[in-house]
């Protein structure tokens, strides 16, 4: 499975939040602790995206492994933000290990990634695509799952949803169409996060005006880290976090 993270707080470089901690997102592509029999590494391809000064979002995506890419660590470092979403990726077999299948996946303010699989794929969603506007399916970044769970959460707040809502609605309806799947979903617009868990691991950090929602914590032996219980969602904004479970 993926490795993902989101940040909301006072701005950062993109090396203190992805490269310098002692289990940094760099660390989790080739050492993750908690992959749940969904991989060993996450080498098919990285992302970060990150909002700049006026709100915009920025992105980077390659489908080489993290640590192979040269540029990142000066990009890294050169790089500030108070909102940034990142993600490491381990495809699932079947699925092309290209740039535009590396989350994050953006459109208008709003990034997002994915980390898991849906079961069964692709009969098992077949009719939740099917409610899919036609040019939604045909504009999919990729021919993968986590593509699709993107456009169905973006119809939703297309449709007026809160981020929030619509992660849970799409997690619930997921689950139930292809039992067995792990999806836990990470969307923000730069001011807020949501977060699902389904049959995969989140923890969450939240202190001095920020918040960290991740698939793993970034420094293990920090007590600020706690794990988010499985099927549930998370909604964020750097001065007030919320955990209720997802109706599934």
């Amino acid at each position: 499975m993926c490795r993902h993270l989101a940040y909301l707080g006072p701005p950062a470089t993109l090396a203190e939040l992805l490269l310098e901690p002692p289990h940094s997102l760099l660390r989790q592509t080739w050492a993750p602790a908690d992959m749940r029999g969904g991989g060993s590494v996450n080498a098919d391809g990285f992302g970060v995206g990150w909002y700049d000064e006026a709100g915009t979002p920025m992105r980077y995506r390659r489908s080489c492994p993290m640590w192979a890419d040269s540029n990142l660590a000066d990009l890294a470092r050169s790089t500030r933000s108070a909102a940034v979403l990142a993600a490491a990726r381990n495809g699932t077999a079947g699925m092309p290990v290209i740039e535009t299948a590396c989350a994050p996946f953006r459109d208008g303010r709003w990034l997002f990634s994915h980390n898991g699989r849906v079961a069964g794929w692709p009969d098992s969603v077949e009719k939740l695509a099917a409610r899919l506007p036609t040019v939604d399916l045909m504009t999919l970044d990729a021919p993968t799952d986590s593509a699709l769970l993107w456009a169905l959460v973006r119809h939703r707040v297309r449709a007026g949803d809160t981020l929030g809502d619509a992660v849970a609605a799409v997690t619930a309806a997921v689950v139930a169409a292809a039992p067995g799947s792990r999806v836990n979903l990470l969307v923000t617009d730069g001011t807020a996060v949501a977060a699902t868990t389904w049959a995969h691991s989140l923890s969450l950090r939240h202190d001095d005006g920020a918040v960290l929602v991740a698939s793993e914590p970034c420094d293990p032996a920090d007590p600020r880290w706690h794990p988010v219980p499985d099927g549930h969602l998370v909604t964020a904004t750097p001065s007030d976090v919320q955990v209720s479970p997802i109706d599934a």
